[in-house]
């Protein structure tokens, strides 16, 4: 997984949807977005914009409403989604609904790779923080000094190691 632990995972993926719910037209209209960075990358990768977009051109397109005012003419579908709600009608419902399908593809073949790419590259990132560890360790002298400083907790060696020492075997 991309993250350590399944809280993360659903405050990650909330943040990522809240993000782009903002910049895909539902708070706020597209030409109203500040252009630099939330108008043109953001709402370009946001599945929402291009789903509200064309869901309004798909109910809005071809019909006409009567008008606030009597004798007033009728309001055109067309109208409504170009003044209102400031999606432009340059293509057709058809285009968004092939963006959306690109960036669900997109999406699913960028959320392997960087899957892939974290399965080879965590045993690597692994050893290398144990080896920093170790060397960390092995600096500080109250890991060099044994845990048990009696003699009574060293292993006992067999007598054979013993042999020409004085030993009490005759």
């Amino acid at each position: 997984s991309v993250v350590p632990n399944f809280l993360m995972g659903l405050v990650t993926g909330a943040g990522i949807i809240g993000i782009f719910m903002m910049t895909s037209g539902f708070f706020r209209l597209l030409p109203d977005l500040p252009k630099p960075f939330w108008r043109y990358p953001m709402s370009y990768l946001s599945f929402g914009s291009w789903a509200i977009q064309g869901s309004y051109k798909n109910d809005l397109i071809g019909l006409t409403f009567d008008p606030l005012l009597p004798g007033s003419p009728k309001l055109k579908g067309e109208d409504i989604v170009t003044t209102m709600f400031g999606v432009p009608l340059d293509h057709s419902k058809w285009w968004d609904l092939a963006a959306l399908f690109l960036l669900i593809l997109v999406y699913r073949v960028l959320f392997f790779v960087v899957f892939k790419i974290r399965e080879r590259a965590s045993p690597m990132f692994r050893t290398i923080y144990t080896k920093k560890t170790l060397s960390h360790l092995k600096k500080r002298p109250s890991f060099r000094q044994y845990a048990f400083p009696s003699r009574r907790h060293q292993p006992q060696y067999p007598l054979a190691y013993q042999e020409g020492l004085s030993s009490p075997i005759p």
